[in-house]
């Protein structure tokens, strides 16, 4: 059986080894690595694209074994695994420290911002495109996470973009 697979990991000298090496140990094996160095998020994270081949139990453990290790599923088998919305917010956002507002959506289980970009108006009140990455099927609960902290900071939200 073959495994279509999208990770995402940390870009750090030995990260590609670390995950191709239980792949071997449960018995699967490896037919293509596509390592993508140039899509760095913010975050530092980049995608890798696997094809694994492998009896099903093999390959269910080397998923097991990614979660265990804390390695960020995206697709497999073109069955989409975490999602991406983006939405911008208005306000004084550097006023209020931009570094904070990120941690505390960072916080959130399961959201993560990927992506940030700012309009600035001098002195004025800014604009913010966020792009937040979240498990599949929680849109609704990531949007209103944000309208809680935008509300606490008193910034308007544009909904999603």
């Amino acid at each position: 059986m073959r495994m279509n697979l999208i990770l995402e990991i940390l870009d750090v000298p030995g990260q590609l080894v670390s995950i191709l090496n239980p792949i071997g140990d449960f018995g699967a094996n490896i037919v293509t690595v596509i390592h993508q160095r140039e899509k760095k998020n913010e975050k530092s994270m980049i995608p890798v694209y696997l094809t694994l081949e492998g009896e099903r139990e093999n390959l269910n453990a080397v998923i097991d074994k990614f979660k265990e290790m804390n390695i960020s599923i995206i697709e497999i088998d073109d069955v989409v695994r975490k999602e991406k919305f983006s939405t911008i917010i208005y306000g004084h956002i550097i006023d209020t420290d931009v570094r904070d507002t990120v941690d505390k959506i960072n916080e959130v289980e399961g959201l993560s911002v990927i992506g940030l970009e700012f309009k600035l108006e001098g002195e004025l009140a800014s604009t913010a495109l966020l792009t937040i990455e979240m498990d599949v099927g929680k849109r609704d609960y990531a949007y209103d996470k944000i309208m809680e902290i935008a509300k606490e900071k008193d910034f308007l939200v544009i909904d999603e973009v």
